[in-house]
């Protein structure tokens, strides 16, 4: 006679395996949504994000840090503030502190809170961006990563063996619902076996 339960081990492999790639995908899922929020999500919120790339403002704003910039106008800032600011009006940009306020040029005069002298050029309204209004440290060297060539492979491969941890968990889905159906009829077949001996 043939028993039924010779099934169930193997069918507690199965789950076992299949619980493994099913933590592994909502491990993936999780980060990718969390990084996915923190690095772009919030733009939705008005803020900009930008990695610290320098020391200059350490230790309010550490190298690898991540920043978010809230847009600001002219008199919104105070002596004080950090804002971050286009350099001379170009693609670079920089946070540094307010140290004075010029009115009747529109421009600031800054300093990075490391520095030992302030910055020679002032910063023009027009060059303003906004004031930080947070700040996640190593999270900036995450973006970067991310943005290079070598991060954008590192996220299609992860991808990858997120689409095949998928495959795995679907496949022994299935055989798990089929085990049991043969494991049934084995036992009916020695059940008559049985019977008829």
């Amino acid at each position: 006679m043939t028993s039924g339960k010779e099934a169930y081990p193997d069918n507690r492999e199965v789950f076992k395996v299949k619980r493994i790639c099913r933590l592994f995908s909502t491990l993936f899922v999780s980060l990718a949504l969390i990084l996915a929020l923190l690095l772009a999500g919030v733009r939705l919120l008005g803020l900009s994000p930008y990695a610290v790339i320098s020391g200059s403002m350490a230790p309010a704003y550490p190298v690898g840090s991540l920043i978010y910039v809230a847009p600001a106008v002219f008199e919104d800032v105070r002596v004080g503030d950090p804002i971050t600011f286009r350099l001379n009006g170009g693609a670079s940009v920089a946070t540094h502190r307010v140290v004075k306020i010029d009115e009747s040029k529109m421009a600031f005069y800054t300093k990075g809170d490391a520095n030992e002298s302030a910055d020679g050029t002032p910063v023009m309204a027009d060059d303003l961006i906004g004031r930080p209004v947070c700040c996640i440290p190593v999270l900036g060297y995450i973006a970067g990563f991310v943005s290079a060539p070598a991060g954008i492979a590192a996220a299609v491969g992860a991808a990858a063996i997120y689409l095949v941890l998928s495959a795995i968990s679907a496949i022994l889905k299935k055989a798990g619902k089929q085990a049991p159906l043969r494991s049934s009829k084995r036992q009916t077949h020695g059940g008559k076996a049985e019977i008829n001996g």
